[in-house]
């Protein structure tokens, strides 16, 4: 067992509630109210360090457990002394997603954003999307409060791929506007989003971009003693109240054991022009994880249980009146192992198992099941990653093979449909001091099997076979000054998803009529990433432009013709894009606890052919801020801009520009030797009546009206 110590580097005094964790090994503690730490399962050897607390800057130290003593000066003393320095911008922050092994954000080969701390507990709402929209180049496309779609750069749906602990969700929000992420953001340790494509580890699919849910549901380590954290959380605008709580023990030596609950309920959006029916919701989730953690590695197991129950609004050209109502349900398991010791070639392997059932009800006014979706999956993972190998620095090479049983129900004729994936990757990187580059190839093969074979209106419904090789290649230049300048190239390839290819009825709760083509071919996306970022201790900025060229870009295309039961007629067809922008961020501090905030981003989507304006993409946007902290307080003012959208798609309107007033205070103590965190916000401060671009219901009301959002959190 190792111990440590977490101080203030201005005033000497303990901190609780930091965070220190040991890189590329998952073993983590949490500070008690002295601000010592302990951390267990450390063999003989050197290892890194990372400690955070919110109001400081984290900082990394190097040390060696066994027969020499740390590398910081620790005296004859065995325990180390970590000091932060308190700081109103958080630096350096570690990301984990889309990269081989655990490294700073500033020097990811790819445009990364980090979302944890202060401003995940500031930003947290219902869904995952509606808590990064503020993140450059994300957005959220809305239908109510209870429902939001994550947009990068323009792209949404199966082009963005969420993850949970690094495994994919298994749910069927790519496959309506209306279907929330079975996903619970409240219990989040932190949530990184990789940007642009080329995300080999996970999947072709990613064209957009990858948003991984970081909440260690197995967990990695022993605990010395129990830890965890709680949180409640309220909104006016909606009345809402959440809560969650997780924690983790030891149960034996070796074992740990993780529990989480999570619980909301909210009413009808509130909006400065009225009361948006029908959006009231209730969210349970619970889960437990465990593992088996040895010298040689760990091998874990978690169990999760999802429900949402939630309402979209009618009022729509050929909706119900009421509305419709959704009941969704997830049941998921997960098995992990990892082997930390040499195997071969590789000084990690990691396997990893997923079971999930998911099932997506769509209730009509009058009690009567209008559509169903059924979903089962299973997926298994092999990841090895190695180190010096030949000309490369580190590497990482893996495969995946996954099923999945889609069922349709209600008014829909959309045949049931079994999916079969498979897929090989490799990854390397080549360290040349100042320069690093990364390479990588996937190869994926996709089969969709309906179980019925006929020929339809749509077309001849029969299987179909899909294959690609995607890769990527980035450059990273890292001066000293702390100047990093990158670039990178990817080809990834997207499969038609089975509402695509097969859909023939009425999609009640999107109020539209969807039909499929069972001839379209995949989509292959080739994307150009260009970045600058700096880094120093009173300054972090990153300017990204990209351009994203798809080859037959599949949508859904308004016919301007109405079916049988009075729903408008979408039909899937694929057409070349091109999507196009920029995203800029930056913290500046401006001494004595004062520090500014800017973001921007900015993407045009068109059809390469005609130059048409493609549908449901964001317009500029962006925010400013101006934040005031110290290590125990901070109060912040933002500004929230979106310029006018009128390069619309055909059947869609124009959106106005708006600029929206926002302010939050926060405190922090240390009450009963565990650090608590209270958070209040006050989100359209003016009562400013807006629409957001991406909302499916501004045609009938605007944002959220004034509200104001109260959230305490406890880490203990």
């Amino acid at each position: 067992m190792f111990e440590g110590n977490v101080r203030d580097a201005g005033t000497g005094e303990p901190l609780a509630g930091a965070h220190v964790s040991v890189i590329g090994k998952g073993t983590r503690a949490v500070t008690r109210g002295d601000g010592t730490f302990h951390l267990t399962g450390m063999a003989a050897g050197v290892y890194t360090l990372r400690a955070e607390r919110l109001g400081y800057r984290g900082a990394t130290v190097v040390v060696t457990v066994g027969n020499v003593r740390a590398r910081r000066a620790v005296a004859e003393s065995a325990e180390i002394v970590i000091e932060l320095a308190a700081s109103p911008i958080a630096m350096a922050d570690l990301v984990v997603t889309a990269t081989i092994s655990e490294r700073a954000a500033a020097e990811a080969l790819r445009p990364v954003s980090v979302m944890t701390g202060d401003d995940l507990q500031r930003q947290m709402t219902a869904t995952v999307a509606g808590t990064l929209a503020s993140m450059p180049g994300l957005a959220a496309a809305r239908t109510g409060p209870s429902v939001a779609q994550p947009v990068i750069r323009g792209l949404s749906g199966d082009r963005v791929l969420m993850l949970e602990d690094g495994t994919a969700v298994g749910d069927a929000s790519n496959s309506g506007a209306d279907h929330a992420t079975a996903l619970d953001p409240s219990s989040a340790r932190r949530i990184e989003v990789v940007r642009g494509p080329g995300a080999l580890l996970y999947g072709g699919n990613a064209l957009g971009g990858v948003i991984n849910v970081i909440r260690d549901e197995i967990p990695t380590a022993v605990p010395h003693r129990l830890t965890g954290a709680a949180t409640l959380q309220t909104q006016t605008a909606t009345g809402s109240l959440a809560g969650s709580a997780s924690a983790v023990f030891p149960i034996a030596e070796r074992v740990p054991l993780r529990v989480e609950v999570a619980a909301r309920t909210s009413g009808d959006l509130k909006t400065p022009a009225g009361t948006l029916l029908n959006t009231d919701g209730e969210l349970w989730s619970g889960g437990a994880g465990t593992a088996y953690v040895a010298d040689w590695g760990r091998l874990g197991a978690s169990f999760r249980g999802y429900r949402n129950h939630y309402g979209i609004p009618g009022g729509f050209v050929g909706g119900h009146e009421e509305g419709v109502r959704i009941e969704m349900e997830r049941v998921s398991s997960k098995f992990r192992t990892v082997v930390d010791e040499p195997v071969g070639p590789f000084h990690n392997l990691r396997f990893d198992a997923t079971h999930t059932r998911y099932t997506h009800r769509e209730i009509e006014a009058s009690d009567i099941l209008g559509t169903l979706f059924e979903q089962q999956s299973a997926s298994a993972d092999v990841l090895g990653r190695h180190g010096r190998w030949g000309p490369f620095t580190a590497g990482a090479m893996g495969g995946r093979a996954s099923w999945e049983d889609f069922g349709y129900g209600g008014s829909l004729h959309t045949p049931d449909t079994r999916r079969l994936k498979a897929a090989l990757y490799l990854l390397e990187e080549v360290d040349l001091g100042s320069i690093q580059i990364e390479s990588g190839l996937r190869y994926d093969w996709t089969l969709a099997d309906p179980k019925e074979d006929r020929v339809s209106d749509i077309g001849e419904i029969r299987d179909r076979r899909f294959h690609s090789l995607s890769g990527s290649l980035g450059v990273l230049y890292k001066s000293a000054s702390g100047l990093v300048l990158g670039a990178s190239v990817a080809r990834a390839f997207r499969t038609p998803d089975v509402t695509e290819l097969y859909s023939e009825g009425p999609h009640l709760a999107a109020y539209v009529f969807e039909v499929g083509n069972p001839s379209l071919e995949g989509e292959v996306g080739t994307g150009l990433d260009v970045f600058l970022r700096f880094e120093s201790d009173r300054l972090r900025a990153e300017v990204t432009g990209f351009h994203n060229d798809i080859k037959n870009h599949i949508y859904g295309e308004d016919t301007g013709r109405l079916s049988r039961v009075r729903l408008p007629i979408y039909q899937f067809r694929g057409s070349d894009a091109v999507f196009s922008g920029f995203e800029a961020g930056v913290d500046v501090d401006a001494g004595r606890g004062l520090a500014l905030e800017g973001v921007a981003s900015s993407v045009k989507g068109s059809l390469k052919g005609t130059g048409q304006p493609l549908p449901l993409v964001p317009p500029l946007k962006g925010h400013v801020a101006l934040k005031y902290e110290r290590p125990s307080w901070y109060v912040r003012a933002e500004a929230e801009m979106a310029d006018r959208q009128d390069r619309v798609g055909e059947f869609e309107t124009p959106t106005r520009g708006y600029t929206v007033f926002n302010a939050t205070a926060g405190v922090r103590l240390t009450l009963g030797g565990h650090l608590n965190v209270l958070t209040v916000s006050l989100v359209n401060g003016a009562n400013t009546e807006y629409r957001n671009h991406l909302s499916r219901v501004k045609e009938i009301m605007p944002e959220a009206a004034r509200s104001l959002n109260v959230s305490y959190r406890v880490v203990f």
